[in-house]
């Protein structure tokens, strides 16, 4: 299928779902932390909808179409990042599959309907939103980053109303919000499960942070094992590069 490129943007390969994802070093390329999330989230096989908040260029719904079957909604609040999730969607033909809404994660909800999911991921801005006006940052780029436009309360909340119950959320962010991630699921009605830490290299502090949470679920919060990106190489640990890149 051909595939209309604009600017600099670039067609890259995600190895590991043998799929092709449209990338813009000045407009948005994904990192590390939402391959991680795509990984640690619980996602029926089959049957089931979900949606993927704060989605970006879609990528977290490519690497989930990998590993189910059921219906996947993505929402970008920007035009440019959700024209270069539809086009990423329909080169890899997974139109069928996955849905991509360009909306406000703050009202959309109202727009997909109260309780209508079985999981919700969302990879939220991280950083405050006066960080942005310090450092000569891309608008497209501050707003995936900053909370500019959606804090995480109001991420959280979206994710909570979206949800049915009994259903699984799940979040990245970093290490220093975990107890304003925790308050903010409780308060929402989201009870943390699993939390899993991820590190750089053994030694260092953990500088991401990997959430889920049960809608009205019991309290029973497991710790999972730590997650090294790095090895004393530093090359990728091999948990790390299965994920990138499969058992290959």
């Amino acid at each position: 299928m051909d595939i209309q490129l604009r600017d600099d943007e670039r067609l890259d390969y995600l190895l590991a779902e043998e799929l092709r994802i449209i990338q813009s070093p000045s407009v948005f390329s994904f990192s590390l932390d939402a391959v991680l999330l795509a990984k640690f989230t619980y996602v029926p096989i089959r049957q089931g909808a979900i949606v993927d908040l704060c989605s970006g260029n879609g990528v977290i719904p490519l690497f989930l179409s990998a590993r189910t079957k059921a219906k996947i909604t993505a929402v970008e609040l920007q035009p440019r990042l959700a024209d270069m999730a539809k086009r990423s969607v329909d080169f890899n033909h997974l139109h069928e599959q996955i849905d991509v809404i360009e909306g406000d994660v703050k009202v959309i909800p109202k727009q997909l309907g109260i309780e209508k999911f079985d999981v919700v991921t969302c990879n939220p801005p991280y950083f405050p939103a006066h960080e942005a006006s310090d450092k000569n940052i891309k608008e497209h780029l501050a707003i995936a980053r900053h909370e500019i436009h959606l804090t995480l309360d109001e991420a959280v909340q979206s994710a909570s109303q979206l949800l049915k119950q009994g259903g699984k959320a799940a979040f990245v962010h970093r290490p220093g919000r975990l107890l304003d991630i925790v308050t903010a699921m409780r308060a929402n009605r989201l009870e943390p499960k699993r939390i899993r830490f991820v590190y750089p290299k053994e030694g260092k502090e953990a500088n991401t942070l990997l959430i889920e949470g049960i809608k009205d679920g019991k309290p029973d919060l497991k710790i999972l094992p730590p997650l090294f990106v790095y090895d004393d190489q530093g090359e990728y640990t091999e948990e790390v590069r299965e994920m990138l890149y499969g058992n290959n």
